[in-house]
């Protein structure tokens, strides 16, 4: 396979785009392989790495438990979290899905995206992803994304 080209996140657009990814995906806590996919899609915003968001189907739901709170993202719509609870593990809000996006993105209802910080590796293809800085998004960086990268303390107002 060859090597996929550079993407910058300056050149991503506002408001985002989603585009499906047939990469495999995988998303792993502990000993269990939470998500496998080949069918994911990837949410693409100015200064942001890209967001995988992997089919229910392909996600192994019983280690999913609802976590509290919600959040508003002005394109898509309300965020719900969950936990992913792996015997006594728990990454607390380590998953999030939007059960109700808003129209233009209706392709993300059936999904959830994972953060990479908050559980024990996540993939595309072979390569293992680095979460993207901070503690609010959730963007996947592999070796073709270019920053520099919202999310890391100072770039709040980019």
């Amino acid at each position: 396979m060859s090597a996929r080209p550079r993407e910058s996140v300056w050149d991503y657009p506002r408001p985002p785009r989603v585009e499906r990814d047939d990469r495999r995906v995988r998303v792993v806590l502990g000993d269990v392989v939470m998500a496998d996919t080949t069918r994911a899609l990837r949410v693409l915003e100015t200064s942001h790495p890209p967001a995988f968001y992997i089919p229910r189907e392909d996600v192994r739901g019983e280690h999913l438990v609802p976590a509290a709170g919600r959040t508003w993202c002005e394109w898509k719509g309300h965020a719900a979290y969950e936990d992913v609870v792996v015997g006594d593990r728990v990454a607390a809000r380590a998953a999030w899905h939007y059960p109700d996006p808003a129209p233009a993105y209706a392709d993300l209802a059936g999904h959830v995206a994972f953060y990479p910080g908050r559980v024990d590796a996540c993939f595309v293809g072979d390569e293992r992803v680095r979460a993207q800085e901070g503690d609010f998004y959730g963007g996947w960086i592999t070796s073709e994304i270019e920053g520099p990268f919202k999310g890391a303390p100072g770039t709040r107002g980019w």
